[in-house]
């Protein structure tokens, strides 16, 4: 990869390994736009959306029953519509890939996630990313960003996966774990994120 020209750098990451921190390390250092609450705040903006809304479903699909159960959380003895669920999951993916595109096309990016490194496996300057850790290191990094216990870590870790690779499977068509698709599979717990982010660096000169 050549970051003389404009480039896009995609990060894919299992929730603890380090991800947004190492993004916003690599976009300092080479001083570019760092994709990733932006795609939210955007997102709300052309979907007239609240971000919370938005960043409740990052990477999530919605199952048809969720949906039908939100639609009629309660009885009442007088008819009252239905309230609006909000934007589809595909309305959501749709956007934000316009969004992420957007962004590429104006200038050299850092991307998290979103099946960000499918949508430029063909882009002439693009290195992807796929961040990973064991267990035991993921829980203690988000036990501390989040300031929870370690049962609820492991919950939210394990959550988080399962959303993840549904939502790759779902709109990439492919397994998210699948290292093959990627240039750079990093073990961010056997490395520590400081190293990571020096050989990707490395990568890059």
């Amino acid at each position: 990869m050549d970051i003389k020209k404009r480039f896009v750098i995609t990060i894919s990451r299992q929730l603890g390994s380090g991800g947004a921190y190492i993004g916003q390390r690599l976009a300092k250092n080479l001083n570019v736009f760092y994709a990733d609450r932006e795609i939210i705040s955007q997102a709300a903006r052309q979907l007239s959306v609240v971000e919370a809304d938005i960043a409740q479903r990052e990477e999530k699909t919605i199952s048809f029953w969720d949906s039908f159960f939100q639609s009629f959380s309660y009885a009442s003895q007088v008819y009252i519509p239905p309230e609006m669920i909000g934007p589809t999951d595909r309305a959501l993916y749709e956007v934000e890939t316009e969004i992420i595109q957007r962004i590429a096309s104006e200038g050299s990016a850092v991307i998290i996630g979103r099946c960000s490194t499918c949508l430029f496996s063909h882009h002439p300057n693009h290195l992807s990313i796929y961040l990973h850790a064991n267990l035991r290191f993921r829980k203690a990094r988000v036990q501390e960003l989040y300031n929870i216990s370690e049962e609820a870590a492991e919950k939210m870790i394990l959550q988080s996966d399962k959303d993840r690779a549904q939502y790759y499977r779902t709109f990439a068509g492919r397994e998210w774990s699948d290292v093959n698709q990627f240039d750079l599979a990093l073990d961010t717990g056997k490395l520590g994120l400081e190293k990571s982010e020096a050989l990707i660096m490395g990568c890059l000169e």
